[in-house]
Parts: structure tokens; sequence; C-alpha cells
């Protein structure tokens, strides 16, 4: 059984949601956000909160419950304050820098490596090594990140790569004579 979504969700200031049949809409300052609930879960809206509860006791149901209210929790957050995801490269000869619809990175290739950003998403490029991903939608926000990340992820030697901002890397000592 789920402990955190026994309790009603709490809607913030300036976002309003709808739901209908199996659907759910988040709408805020920032935009608006959609989902689309099992049928093993019924989400209610019930003096400005929003009710999730299992239809049945199966496994699948009980475990859908905590991830739908946690879901609606995250697009609730998304319209009304947005997400942050910030990235370092590491590396000589390593940058990142926007053109268009594309982030285009040099890490170290015989070659560029460029990556569409997805509509919803802004990238800022404060200095050439740091990336900073905005967005409403934490999943997407969250995919491009790694995606990023995916293209040289940190090595343990020298912590060359992409890492997240928080991330730590585990460095190893190199080879003696």
């Amino acid at each position: 059984m789920s402990r955190i979504s026994r309790n009603p969700l709490s809607v913030p200031a300036g976002v309003s949601v709808e739901i209908n049949g199996s659907s759910v809409k988040a709408k805020g300052k920032l935009g608006e956000l959609s989902l689309k609930v099992v049928d093993e879960v019924s989400a209610k809206l019930e003096d400005g909160k929003v009710v999730v509860k299992p239809l049945s006791q199966s496994r699948f149901a009980k475990s859908m419950w905590a991830t739908t209210w946690r879901l609606i929790n995250c697009m609730c957050v998304g319209v009304s304050q947005g997400y942050e995801r910030k990235l370092e490269i590491n590396g000589v000869g390593y940058r990142a820098q926007v053109q268009g619809q594309n982030i285009v990175l040099q890490l170290g290739y015989s070659h560029d490596v460029i990556h569409p950003i997805p509509k919803g998403i802004t990238v800022e490029i404060e200095k050439q090594t740091q990336i900073t991903l905005k967005g409403i939608d934490k999943q997407q926000l969250g995919q491009l990140a790694s995606d990023i990340r995916g293209y040289r992820p940190p090595e343990p030697y020298k912590g060359k790569g992409v890492k997240y901002a928080e991330e730590r890397i585990i460095r190893k000592e190199g080879k003696k004579k």
C-alpha cells in the first residue's frame, strides 16, 4: 500500500486541474500538461484537491496508485514553477553551443554531436561549459539531460565528460611506475 498517495494532493495556487474520465489536465502560468490515467486507478477532484484511489486490490493497481499521484504532482509543480537541470562539461576543447533548434556539442570526437531540442524545453548556455535546461515536463527534461550526458559520460580518471552539476565523480588513481 502506498502511504504518500493516501493523502489528497493539494493543487498549488494559480493551477487549475481538470479531470475528464481517465484524462487529467493541469493548466498554469507556464503552460499546460495532460496525463492519461491507467484503468486500475481513479482520480477525482474534491474540494480543490486531487484524490487518487486504486479501483482494485491487485498488485498493479497498488503500484500505479502512487505513480499516478506522483505524476499528477509533477504536472502541478511543472506548470506553476517549472523544472531546471544543469549540466557541466569538463575537458580540454569540450564545449557546447545552441544553433537554431539544436545543441551542438564538441566532446573530443572527430565530429560535432548535434542533438535537437524538443518543444517545451529551453536551453541556456552561460559559459561554453555550463548548460541549463528548463521546462515544465519533468520526464522530458530528464530524458534530454540523460541523452546529452550519454554522449560522453564522465570518466573516473581525469573527470572528463558531461556530468550533472550536482553529480560527484568518484576519482580513481591512475597507473604507477
